[in-house]
């Protein structure tokens, strides 16, 4: 039995570890992730429909897809395929989480369309089945379902929940434009041969990547600074080489007072760790005096993911 309407609130990420294997015969590349979800959120609405639509509002609506490149509306007809049943469903997204920048806003309405939709048509779908729906749209949508900290491996699908103690402060430094995720692993492969020769990009020839201990045990204990001393990407110098201008974003922040900085995912957005609530208004108020980003957020974390309101 289906219901009315339904809303799902779902948070952004920050990658606070990105360890990148090498370069996989399907293409893809092991991952050693460590996933941190904060408290900036999109919401996905259902309601029932003829047909599926797809509409969006908020930041930088104009530049999301309403058409079925939108990891949503997959979504929905991915589940909806799954019980053998036609996708009617009106779909609104109200994005705050931003667009193209390395936090998984895309990944997020994915995982919150998966959850609306299974609860406005009723159809209690087990959540392990919920989670492979949300591996076969994307490494990132399982966490986005997922939520809090958590450590992923394979190609990033595969989670399991670390232990984290208090809250964590975040700045995020918001740039023009967005980064392609295939074109940074591209990059990174690239420097990657540079540095050591043909094939030098290749699996078998990179170190398996693994959670880092110190990150972990920061996360336990709470210990910001000493959070943002482990926090790591390995992607972060091929967003360099592709936007040098995340240079000057990242020194700012720096010499701001942020205890910790690095490069979001695979860009373009910079985030930087503070102390307190306190040092993060003065980092965020520098950065958005700097010139050297178009936006910036302050978001605490870990929080829940994607949620029925």
């Amino acid at each position: 039995m289906s219901v009315a309407d339904v809303t799902v609130r779902v948070p952004a990420k920050v990658n606070v570890q990105l360890a990148v294997g090498g370069r996989r015969a399907d293409g893809y590349h092991a991952l050693a992730t460590v996933f941190f979800a904060v408290g900036l959120y999109d919401t996905v609405a259902a309601r029932p429909a003829d047909t599926l639509t797809l509409t969006v509002e908020g930041r930088d609506a104009a530049v999301v897809p309403t058409d079925d490149s939108n990891l949503a509306a997959r979504a929905a007809r991915a589940l909806a395929a799954h019980h053998g049943i036609d996708a009617k469903v009106a779909l609104h997204i109200a994005k705050d989480i931003p667009v193209a920048g390395g936090m998984a806003g895309g990944s997020a309405d994915g995982a919150a369309a998966l959850l609306a939709c299974d609860a406005l048509w009723g159809l209690g779908t087990p959540r392990e089945t919920l989670f492979a729906l949300a591996a076969e749209l994307g490494s990132d949508v399982p966490f986005s379902l997922h939520g809090g900290v958590a450590l992923g491996e394979g190609r990033g699908e595969q989670l399991t929940p670390i232990p984290t103690s208090g809250s964590f402060h975040w700045v995020f430094a918001v740039a023009d434009g967005g980064l392609s995720t295939p074109a940074v692993y591209g990059e990174c492969d690239r420097l990657r041969e540079l540095a050591g020769g043909p094939g030098s990009a290749d699996e078998g020839r990179i170190p398996a990547p693994a959670a880092d201990r110190a990150l972990l045990e920061a996360l336990a204990t709470g210990d910001a600074a000493a959070l943002g001393a482990a926090l790591s990407n390995d992607l972060q110098a091929a967003a360099l080489s592709l936007r040098p201008a995340l240079t000057d974003t990242l020194r700012a922040g720096s010499e701001a007072g942020a205890i910790g900085a690095l490069v979001s995912g695979s860009g373009p957005t910079c985030a930087f760790l503070a102390k307190d609530a306190a040092e993060a208004s003065a980092v965020a108020a520098a950065l958005a005096l700097s010139g050297t980003c178009r936006d910036v957020r302050q978001a605490e974390g870990p929080v829940p993911g994607a949620t029925l309101l």
